[in-house]
């Protein structure tokens, strides 16, 4: 059954078939990263300044956490986020902390919170508090934090009592960055060496950070060891953040030109973390013609970044999965659409974790790809898909209630025979909020 998203009543969106999009952009800048330096910021010492933060529903929430635990924030003139820390000490909010949409939030603000002596309740929508959250509770309760999943099956609201945390070694069951940095910064308020092994690699954002934090951890393959700082935690100090683009947004644009021979776009200034751009990979697979041009920072900018340039060709279908799947997780549902518009099969296999995000959706991609003339069959881990088909407009199609969803659906719709109405895309406000004003800005037709 797919999940539904209340609050999203029957915002709309109509979009045109389109002969070519063309331009230059700079995409939004990177979610998971703006999570975690909100996080951080706020628990320095000193002012921060993030230039690129996301200003997205999902990492606003994330800021107005840290502000009902004691930290301050506010766009400067230049728009940057300026974060006032608390010097590691966070007060007890006056009530829940709501989280919205964001399962990145949620769980990680979970690891930090589980290293203070507060207590703190986490909640967020319907769709936030029906994901799965023992695979957090499990870890952070052996570490000693008191954590209670007060929703059905295991899901939010959740109330922590933190503090007093002790090392543990774990091996993360299913691979997921969440559940990582959510025990890594949990490990930082422990006492003795935390060690945590990952199934498969995945994105390594909160490990970026720790190092240039300068933050004792070591990272030898799949494992990570992390000295914990005890019940004070670390001593962390204000400095400046230089977020890139966001990968995730750039792709619905690489794909959307990428499939079409008229088409050339150039991303500025995105994101190049190797753990992030397997997108990158499959598609060169298919056959895009991608050019890659890495931007020289000074020392101390953070993660790689660059432009990156795609023109217009006939795609074939490939099959995703195995180890590549928990780095390119987010740009399943439009990959789906890269298939869609490929010469041959495209299957999608070993994602089962797309059941669980903010729609279930292989579900969701497979219904809307149906609706759109698409050969397609679901199946319990993934989707084949046959491509080379008319794309017929079908008339609407539902997010319900999922931003990448929604975005996808946009993106296919260009290709489509006639004009696409997209039912309640408010929810792309949630990571992307430029996201209509960026396709009318290549050439795309949106009411």
């Amino acid at each position: 059954m797919t999940k539904m998203i209340a609050g999203y009543a029957s915002d709309t969106a109509t979009v045109h078939p389109c002969g070519k999009i063309a331009g230059t952009l700079e995409v939004p800048g990177d979610k998971s990263i703006s999570h975690r330096v909100a996080m951080l910021s706020a628990i320095s010492s000193g002012i921060s300044r993030i230039h690129g933060f996301l200003n997205s529903a999902d990492c606003l929430g994330t800021l107005k956490a840290m502000e009902a635990l004691g930290a301050t924030s506010h766009r400067s003139r230049d728009r940057d986020v300026i974060v006032h820390g608390t010097a590691g000490k966070l007060l007890e909010p006056a009530g829940a902390l709501d989280m919205g949409n964001s399962g990145t939030g949620i769980r990680l603000l979970s690891g930090l919170l589980s290293g203070f002596g507060v207590n703190v309740t986490l909640t967020g929508d319907e769709s936030l508090c029906s994901r799965p959250m023992r695979r957090i509770e499990g870890p952070l309760s052996q570490m000693g934090a008191r954590i209670q999943l007060t929703g059905e099956k295991g899901t939010a609201p959740i109330q922590i009592q933190g503090g007093q945390l002790k090392a543990i070694e774990y091996d993360v069951p299913v691979a997921s960055a969440q559940v990582k940095s959510a025990i890594m910064l949990a490990a930082l308020f422990a006492e003795g060496t935390t060690r945590i092994t990952e199934p498969a690699p995945t994105r390594d954002h909160t490990e970026q950070i720790f190092s240039t934090l300068e933050l004792p951890i070591r990272v030898d393959g799949l494992s990570i060891e992390i000295d914990g700082f005890g019940a004070a935690g670390p001593k962390l100090h204000a400095r400046e953040w230089h977020i890139p683009g966001d990968i995730s947004s750039a792709a619905f644009w690489l794909i959307a030109a990428a499939a079409n021979r008229r088409s050339s776009v150039t991303l500025k200034n995105v994101g190049l973390n190797p753990r992030r751009i397997a997108v990158l990979d499959v598609l060169q697979r298919m056959g895009a013609r991608i050019k890659v041009s890495p931007i020289k920072q000074s020392s101390g900018r953070g993660e790689p970044v660059g432009d990156i340039r795609v023109s217009g060709t006939k795609l074939t279908g490939t099959v995703i999965g195995g180890e590549e799947i928990p780095n390119l997780i987010d740009e399943i549902p439009i990959l789906a659409v890269a298939g869609a518009l490929a010469d041959g099969e495209t299957v999608i296999k070993d994602a089962r974790e797309l059941r669980v995000k903010e729609s279930d959706r292989i579900a969701t991609m497979c219904a809307n790809l149906a609706t759109m003339g698409v050969e397609v069959d679901e199946m319990e881990d993934g989707m084949r898909i046959g491509g080379g088909a008319r794309i017929r407009s079908g008339g609407t199609v539902d997010s319900f209630g999922d931003h990448r969803i929604a975005m996808s659906m946009a993106v296919l719709a260009l290709f489509s025979d006639a004009p696409l109405t997209i039912r309640r895309v408010q929810c792309i406000e949630t990571s992307y909020p430029g996201f209509w004003n960026h396709l009318k800005r290549l050439g795309g037709h949106v009411e």
